[in-house]
């Protein structure tokens, strides 16, 4: 297996295991008892995740195209930006990242999920997404047009020259500015690794008093991804 190609694995595997970290680690200090970012809202939360997938970025960007989220590389794959036979490793690698990223986020406030054991609902919301109102057919469309929105721009950035290191940045803000704008609804995962990964965390972890993991509702921050990311690749192939 050449050099370029593990760097790649390394880079969507670091760079995603940063962005659930942090991402997540917001929530978490929100959400979570004791902690002295209880009850911050959700203004933190998305300026937070904004943060996260910029700092993400930066880590990773040398390494590999940071991805760092299957729907974007399904999307990039459709747009024909990478070819499909990485596909399948770089989702595996993001997969691997948000996992990890999501135990140690659990380790880092152990004391503080203890201390919540009284709020499963709250504890499952630092791992993963849920909606506010639980509608399939809205929460699959929100999902999808999330990712319509990070896929399309991500697309429409390659035509610009930014100076260099600045890409992140406007990456970043491409993110806070769609967890402001359409989060609100079902908590914009657009990005499957980002809620599946984290979810098949809290189902293994000994997390004391803790709910089940959701899987009724877990195929929505997949599915709806992957459809907006597919979407966005094709109208912006015809674009002439």
């Amino acid at each position: 297996m050449d050099t370029t190609f593990m760097q790649q694995m390394i880079g969507e595997f670091i760079g995603t295991l940063i962005l659930v970290l942090l991402g997540n680690g917001v929530v978490a200090g929100d959400v979570l008892n004791k902690t002295k970012s209880k009850a911050t809202g959700w203004v933190l939360i998305t300026f937070g995740w904004g943060f996260a997938v910029t700092m993400a970025v930066y880590v990773s960007g040398y390494l590999s195209p940071a991805h760092l989220n299957p729907a974007v590389t399904i999307g990039m794959a459709t747009a024909g930006a990478i070819t499909w036979d990485l596909v399948l490793p770089y989702i595996a690698a993001q997969m691997l990242g948000a996992i990890v990223g999501a135990v140690l986020v659990y380790l880092h406030y152990k004391p503080h999920y203890d201390a919540s054991s009284e709020d499963p609902d709250g504890m499952l919301a630092t791992f993963s997404t849920a909606p506010g109102i639980r509608d399939t057919p809205s929460n699959v469309f929100g999902e999808a047009l999330g990712t319509f929105v990070l896929v399309f721009a991500l697309l429409s950035f390659g035509a610009h020259i930014f100076t260099d290191g600045l890409n992140p940045l406007v990456v970043g803000v491409l993110i806070t500015s769609i967890g402001m704008s359409l989060g609100g609804t079902t908590g914009y995962a657009i990005n499957p690794a980002r809620d599946l990964g984290p979810r098949i965390a809290h189902q293994l972890l000994p997390i004391k008093n803790k709910r089940d993991s959701d899987w009724g509702y877990s195929w929505i921050p997949v599915v709806g991804p992957i459809i907006g990311a597919v979407i966005a690749a094709v109208l912006f192939n015809l674009i002439p």
